[in-house]
């Protein structure tokens, strides 16, 4: 596991990811389970969520089944939430109940209900991969922690939560320059523009006009945080355009 062969094939292993996470992921789906683990094993949490969002529900669950569960569920929790839901559905019944014991609760309720969400809607196409820290947060310490994120990583922006996990505002990353360490969150956060699990993509393309943003947070009836929705998640739009128009362009 550890010799330089090994070590060369999980180099370039990341680096395929990294540039075409769909490509790499077709290129794993063709090895056996126990060669792709040879592969990814090793390699960073965001690289191995990076091969798995794509891959085959099927292939992808017996690979997460194959790696040490406090990796398991520290990358299941990373994964898009649809392909996260898929999976679990391709646990067995006592491994879903191991993983699950490993998750947070509110995660793996929001799994067992991602199947209820429309299709295109808000809830299928969100991610929980997001930072959010308190309203009484330091801002020193939000910078801190987006230090320790690798840089393709770094958010556009981080949202500040309630005792609860309850939305209260966003704080655009590239806006923590012109507030001083000690400010607390909660003071110069901004509005959020929250979207429901159920809205639909047309719904969700009038907010992200609206809110001048690429990224908008997804609460639930209680206005709990429970993932955001990235502008180039939505599915494309089709064309509008009268056939004998769209054969003159």
């Amino acid at each position: 596991m550890n010799s330089p062969i090994h070590a060369l094939a999980g180099v370039i292993t990341e680096k395929f990811a990294a540039a075409d996470p769909a490509a790499a992921a077709r290129a794993l789906e063709s090895l056996a389970t126990h060669e792709i683990l040879l592969l990814i094993g090793p390699l960073k949490a965001q690289t191995i969520v990076a091969c798995l969002n794509p891959m085959n529900p099927p292939k992808a669950a017996a690979v997460l089944r194959r790696l040490p569960l406090r990796q398991a569920s520290y990358v299941l929790a990373r994964l898009e939430v649809p392909q996260a839901a898929r999976l679990m559905k391709e646990f067995s019944v006592p491994y879903r109940e191991r993983i699950s014991a490993a998750l947070e609760p509110a995660f793996v309720k929001l799994l067992a209900e991602a199947s209820a969400y429309p299709p295109d809607s808000a809830g299928r196409l969100m991610n929980t991969d997001f930072v959010a820290v308190r309203t009484e947060s330091k801002l020193s310490a939000l910078v801190e922690r987006l230090k320790s994120l690798p840089r393709r990583k770094l958010p556009a922006a981080c949202f500040v939560t309630g005792k609860d996990g309850e939305l209260r505002g966003v704080i655009r990353t590239a806006e923590l320059a012109f507030y001083t360490p000690q400010s607390v969150c909660g003071s110069v956060m901004s509005p959020a523009q929250p979207l429901n699990p159920q809205d639909g993509a047309e719904k969700a393309r009038e907010a992200f006009v609206k809110a001048e943003t690429d990224v908008l947070p997804v609460v639930n009836e209680k206005g709990v945080l429970l993932g955001v929705l990235a502008r180039e998640a939505l599915p494309s739009q089709p064309d509008k355009k009268p056939f004998w128009k769209r054969l003159a362009d």
